[in-house]
Order: C-alpha cells, then structure tokens, then sequence
C-alpha cells in the first residue's frame, strides 16, 4: 500500500463513522511529528454544522471509526483533531517490496496529451528564460508518459511572425554570412534580431518596410523561400540547446503550413457566419476583424485580421488549437525531420509529399500550452473562440500551463559578462540583453568539471567529461522546478551547483552515496520480515512511501515543483537514516538485510524521481 492509497483509505472509512453527520468537506493532513503521521480536521468542520464541541465530535467519530490495520493508534485530542499512527511493522513491508518492483500507477491509460512546449521564435538562440518553459514541458510529458497517457510533444515553429520580418530585414540590411562569422547560427541570427530591433529606434521608416516584407512572407513566396532556409538552420540550433538538457519532441508544426492548408479561411469564414469575429467600421480599429471577450482585464477585444488583410498571432493560432483537439480535419502530411540524441524520430508538418505511415497527431484528449503568463490573455481568448466553435467546456481540455518569468542574479549575471549592480537581471532577446541557454550550460559544466576532477584525481577524462555534462543539466533542470510557477524564478548558477541543499547535484550525489552501499553490500536478498525500530527508519519509510501521493498532486496541478520538494526530502530523510545508523556494518543479520532493503528501495524510488525530472542517476560522482 502507497501513502496515497492510506490517505485514501482512511479518508473513506472517516466518511462512514460520520455518517450520522452532514457531509462535508474535510482533508487529511500531515501534523507535527508530536502529534502523529495523519490527522484529519473532520471533527471541527462538522461541529460548526451540529452544533456541538470538536472535542465531543472527534470522541464520537473516534469510538466509531474502523480503522485500517496499517493504522496502530487513534487519538481524539482536544483540539478537535483526529490524530493517527502508522503500524510501521505491517507498513513498511508494503512498502519496500512496492518501491523496489517498480511499481506505478496508470492514471492516463487510454487517453492521449499533447504537450505543446518550446516554440520559440525562430530568431535567436535560446536565453535562460527559455529553459524553464523547455523544462516544464518536458518535465511534464515525462510525468504523464510514466502514468500511462499516450502523450506527445509539439514545438511550434512562428515562420511568418513579426521575429522572422525583423530577421528578414535584419539580413537586407546588415548582410549575411552563410558561416554565421564563426558562431552558433542561432547565435549569429540572434545578433542580427538585436541589432535591427535597435536600428527601428533611430529609424521607424524601417517598419513599413517590415510591413511589406510580412505580406511577402504571408504569401508564402518571394523571400519566404530563403527565410525557410534561415528558420530550418535557426531551428535545428535551437533543438540542440533543448536536447543538451534532455528534452525530446514528437513533431515540428510550422505556421506557414497551417495558413497553407487554408484551415483558417475556413475557420474565419465560420466566425463570421456566426458573429464571433466582428468587423470594426470606425474608431482606431477600423477596417479590422477582432473577437470580443467579456471581462478581459486588458482589453475586451483582440484583432485577428488587419485592416490591411494580415492575420494576427491569434488567428494563426486558433486553427492550430482547433487541430490539437480534433475540432478540425487533419490536413498536414508529415515527414521524418531527423533523429533525436535518444534514438527517437523527430516528425515535421508537411503539405506534399509526406510518409504513407506515421503517428497519429493532433485530435488530442487534453492539449497542454506552455507558456509564460504574460500570455495568459491570449490563451483565454483562444479557449473562447473554440468554446464558442465547439459548443463544449473545454477547461479541462485545453490548458494553458502558465509560469513566471526567470530571472538571473547579480552574481550570475556579473559571471556571464553582464556587468550591473541590480540584485537581479531580466532578459530581453530585442534588446539583446540576456544570457544564452549555451553560454551557461557551458559554464556550469566547466565548473561541475572542475569539481569532479577535484573530487576524484586521476579518474579518466572521458568519464569524468560525462559526469560534469550530467551534473551541469542536473543543476539547471532542477534550479528551474523547484520554484513555484506563480513566483519568479531567480536563478544563480553557484548555488545550483551545490553539492548540499536544494539542488540537482545534492539529490545525484545522494543517490550515489545508496548505490556505493549496495554495491559493497555484495550479493544478499530480501529478509522475509523486517526490523526497524529507529524513528529515521520510520520517517524513510514514509517517505517512500509518498512518491504516488506527489506524482497525484503533479498530475491534478500540473505543477512539477512538488516532485522537486519530494525528491529534497526524501534524499534529506535518506541522509539522516544513514548518518544515525550502520548498515554495512550493522552486526545483527536481520537489521542489516532489512536496512539494506529500504536502502535499496530509497534508491529505487529516487531513480524514478530523478528520471521523471530529467536527472540523471549517478552510481558515481
């Protein structure tokens, strides 16, 4: 039995003692340590509606509750809470042999998510902004992939938006070095997008002629033939960031195939049969198509055609939407693009000539947008215009995964050449300002190489190479989940580094520090009973026991941040078990095989842990 599954429990057999009472709502909880493992606050809810004493509620429920028999004790205190305690000697049995088979729930079975993560402008190379929304969604898919979903990854590719106009006229301008002067493409476009989003302010002539060359790329000819070359290069650049930090993707969708297949005229023309899209005839947008959306803070209505005939963001992205949940045929044709670093097939959208056979895209179950918060707005009104489409709820359909911008501290940012005295610093790919994805992973690898090194002279360079690699994308992976995504994200790259604490590299190095004992442990075998008796074993137990109750809490909330906390203190629990009792060492048979046996079920929960945040496990660091 998992935690999850004895919360569960009681939570039911604490509905049925109460059943004389009025249902309600109540939690089970984790008290103080003093007070026990569970404690629910049932008694208190229910003695505002009857009137009586919590202390008297919970004395009644108490002496009628039936109790699993993994619970040893049930105590009514006289606050009015319901406290309980774990029979370890039947619980951890459960519970060790559960986390060494593997076991995992299947929550998904049946149901297909795309996961839609990335889709950055094909512009610049990615900054350290980027890496949370590269992160999260992979984060995510590898979650809903482990409880059994059929899940898919998408990264949109914007071949026609007002980045590829800047890069477009960036290029007429500034010239162009099919070598990139030496530099990473993407680096060497980003460059470019910089210095021509600085040139607009000395000239504003040059965005009319942006404008023009937005129509000519809309029309899918002319310059558009030689952006798709720069947007290919661009792109595959771009992918080698995100696989550096073990992302992986299903399928390429560009936005020049979606206005080709000619969903949105079709899309379009049923907006306005049914006066959703409404035409401006006056005022400052006139001659404008826009969608009004009752409520919207910033603005009720947002324009999805222009007054000179281009389409929006929003108007691309609507027939897209509408295609990830099936609301619309599938009219791409799809082509193997290239082989990812894990041997998996990356497939693009295509128009002609595509492969006979292929996965089945889009027409999704659940369709999961990863994106910054600053696009919230938009998402809404997306939703409402495919509500309206639709005539469906799809709240719980399609979801936007919203999270706040990522930030770099004054240390960080004085180490990658930015020189200031804020405390923290916020990027900009217009302005130029920020620090590339590339730039601090090799930074944190030319440390975390360092540090190895240090830690184990004369180890071969290759190995010691691929530890330091591993340890720098443990330190960023990391760094980037464990905040909260409502909360901005300040990242420094020492702290993240820190082989004790909150980070990538202390959980890697604890689970180390369990396989370096099984390993000298040798050849042994499961007890047929156990002997704990210490209360660190105790709280180990329990805490391996929680990997289903987070793994629920990351799938209701779609908020990876729990996973981090949990594999912190499951690794902070394993840490003052092994420091407070001998294992190897241990004399009596009976303790050491049964201590061997929740090291060993503490490494396999934390490999699962490891691996569903795209961590690597390290036997040795």
């Amino acid at each position: 039995m998992s935690f999850l599954e004895l919360v569960g429990s009681l939570k039911e057999r604490l509905s049925e003692a109460a059943s004389g009472y009025p249902k309600v709502e109540f939690s089970i909880l984790e008290p103080p340590e003093e007070f026990g493992d569970l404690s629910s606050n049932l008694p208190l809810i229910l003695s505002k509606v009857a009137g009586k004493k919590p202390y008297e509620v919970a004395r009644d429920i108490a002496s009628r509750l039936k109790v699993d028999e993994r619970i040893s004790e049930v105590e009514a205190h006289p606050s009015g809470y319901l406290n309980f305690r774990i029979d370890y000697g039947k619980f951890s049995k459960e519970v060790i042999e559960r986390a060494i088979e593997g076991v995992r729930p299947e929550w998904g079975k049946g149901r297909r998510v795309l996961i839609e993560h990335t889709s950055l402008n094909p512009a610049h190379q990615l900054h350290v902004g980027h890496l949370r929304n590269v992160i999260l969604g992979d984060t995510i898919y590898r979650v809903l992939k482990f409880l059994g979903y059929e899940a898919y990854v998408h990264n949109y590719i914007d071949d026609l938006g007002l980045q590829v106009g800047d890069v477009m006229l960036g290029i007429r301008k500034l010239g162009f070095d099919p070598e990139g002067k030496g530099l990473k493409f993407d680096h060497y476009i980003g460059k470019i997008y910089a210095e021509i989003n600085r040139m607009y302010e000395e000239d504003e002539g040059l965005l009319e002629e942006r404008r023009k060359l937005l129509e000519e790329l809309e029309s899918l000819s002319g310059v558009f033939e030689f952006s798709k070359l720069v947007v290919d290069r661009v792109v595959k650049e771009q992918l080698k960031t995100c696989w550096r930090v073990g992302a992986r993707y299903d399928c390429l969708n560009y936005e020049s195939h979606i206005l080709a297949s000619r969903m949105w005229d079709d899309i379009f023309e049923e907006l306005k049969r049914r006066g959703i899209a409404i035409l401006s005839r006056e005022g400052r947008l006139k001659g404008c198509w826009y969608v009004r959306v009752e409520g919207e803070k910033e603005g009720e209505e947002k324009v999805l055609v222009r007054s000179d005939g281009t389409t929006t963001y929003i108007a691309k992205d609507i027939p897209y939407a509408a295609w990830k949940l099936g609301l619309v045929e599938d009219r791409f044709r799809y082509v193997k693009a290239m082989e990812q670093p894990d041997g998996s097939v990356l497939w693009s959208t295509a128009l002609e000539d595509g492969e006979e056979r292929h996965p089945k895209f889009g027409a999704c179950d659940v369709v999961i947008n990863v994106i910054d918060v600053r696009q919230g707005r938009l998402q809404r009104m997306i939703r409402y215009v495919l509500e309206r489409l639709s005539g469906e709820e799809l709240k719980d359909r399609y979801i936007h995964l919203g999270y706040e911008v990522v930030s770099i501290s004054r240390d960080t940012a004085n180490e990658m050449g930015i020189k200031t005295d804020r405390k923290v610093v916020h990027m900009s790919g217009r302005k130029g300002v920020f620090v590339s994805a590339d730039d601090l992973l090799d930074s944190l690898f030319t440390k975390a190489l360092a540090e190895t090194k240090k830690r184990n002279p004369g180890a071969d360079e290759g190995w010691a190479r691929s530890v330091a690699e591993k340890v720098a994308v443990a330190a960023i992976r990391y760094g980037m989940l464990k905040q909260d995504l409502d909360k901005m994200l300040v990242f420094d790259m020492r702290k993240a580094l820190e082989l004790e604490g909150e980070t990538g590299p202390y959980l890697q190095y604890t689970y180390a520090r369990a396989s370096s004992i099984l390993r000298k442990a040798g050849d042994w075998s499961l007890p047929e009973s156990f002997s704990f008796e210490d209360e660190s074993e105790f709280k180990l137990i329990k805490e391996i026991s929680k990997l289903d109750f987070v793994l629920d809490k990351v799938h209701r909330t779609l908020s990876p941040v729990h996973m981090a906390k949990y594999g912190y203190g499951l690794c902070v629990s394993f840490n003052s078990f092994y420091e407070r009792l001998p294992v190897l060492k241990e004399p009596e048979e009976e303790k050491r095989l049964s201590r061997l046996s929740l090291v060993k079920a503490f490494e396999s929960t934390l490999k699962t842990c490891l691996e569903l945040m795209g961590i690597e496990p390290l036997e040795r660091i």
